[in-house]
């Protein structure tokens, strides 16, 4: 998630409501794979960004690795920028037709930095969704994981993005999209009074101060497919969740790959711990595996894995 000047969108937030609490899924998230996932991110020779090409796509080949070993067989999407070649790297099950929906996460980091959190556990939800997919006899439809490169500046908001890349492929091709959901930063946690932070003071006493929550962040008039999601993931989640939406042209309500694909007329949504509003290691070299919570990532991911099974 790139750094950005102070949203305001947070005034337009929908009211809260009380997560539901159900059974997690029959094969719950590991957070040990989702350990070694990170490991395997934070532990390139240098981090993972545009300027370091080798340790980019050593992560890359980490991806492909673990898609392939979940049961799909990876795709790379090489793309040319500055004289470079990069690559999204995607892995599709369920049907091989009809509408799919999109799941994604960006791989790489904002400067040097490890990026645990931003987007490391992004990353690895995405290989431990994967890996339960993997494991399901059949699925309601397509889904596609894409590991996404270059999110961060100096390309953010510009057609090098990776997920620009894809949406607009996905557009070129006339492929059916059921909706998209981009994965930005899903480990850090803080149960302690005043740890989350809002751009207006007030909103504390409505929205709640503790950083405990995961939150479905959508645009207005984001279609059917964004409703349903945000109704159908608070609803199955064993953690709390926050349900926002707001304007398109607030700052902060498109600050992940997802908007990429509002511009091609796809339904999108942003699953996040809300970033910088509660991590204040964002973009720092203090983001580190130390300072996450798997158990409470591990349930993120149950409850997207129960989302996507509901068809």
């Amino acid at each position: 998630m790139p750094v950005s000047t102070l949203p305001l969108w947070l005034a337009a937030l929908l009211p809260l409501q009380a997560a539901a609490q159900v059974l997690p899924p029959a094969a719950p998230a590991d957070t040990s794979q989702l350990r070694q996932h990170l490991v395997a991110l934070i532990g390139t020779p240098e981090p993972r960004n545009y300027q370091h090409l080798p340790s980019l796509n050593q992560a890359a080949r980490y991806i492909e690795q673990q898609l392939q070993a979940a049961g799909a067989q990876p795709v790379r999407q090489p793309y040319d920028v500055q004289g470079n070649t990069y690559y999204n790297v995607i892995g599709h099950f369920g049907p091989a037709t009809g509408p799919r929906l999109v799941v994604g996460a960006h791989y790489d980091v904002c400067g040097e930095q490890p990026g645990a959190d931003d987007n490391g556990t992004g990353v690895a939800a995405l290989l431990e969704l994967a890996r339960l997919l993997g494991r399901q006899p059949t699925l309601p439809y397509g889904i596609e994981l894409v590991a996404y490169t270059l999110e961060e500046p100096p390309f953010f908001r510009t057609p090098q993005m990776g997920s620009y890349v894809h949406a607009r492929a996905l557009h070129d091709a006339g492929v059916p999209v059921r909706g998209m959901v981009a994965l930005e930063m899903l480990g850090y946690y803080d149960d302690r009074k005043g740890s989350q932070d809002y751009p207006f003071g007030p909103l504390k006493w409505v929205y709640g101060g503790r950083g405990n929550y995961v939150t479905v962040a959508q645009k207005f008039g984001n279609g059917q497919f964004g409703r349903q999601f945000a109704r159908r993931y608070k609803g199955l989640a064993t953690l709390p969740v926050r349900r926002f939406k707001a304007p398109a042209w607030l700052p902060g309500i498109d600050f992940s790959d997802h908007l990429n694909y509002w511009q091609f007329g796809y339904s999108a949504v942003l699953l996040t711990d809300t970033a910088f509003y509660r991590n204040k290691h964002y973009h720092q070299p203090t983001d580190t595996l130390a300072r996450l919570d798997m158990r409470r990532l591990a349930l993120a991911v149950d409850a997207l894995l129960a989302t996507l099974l509901r068809g």
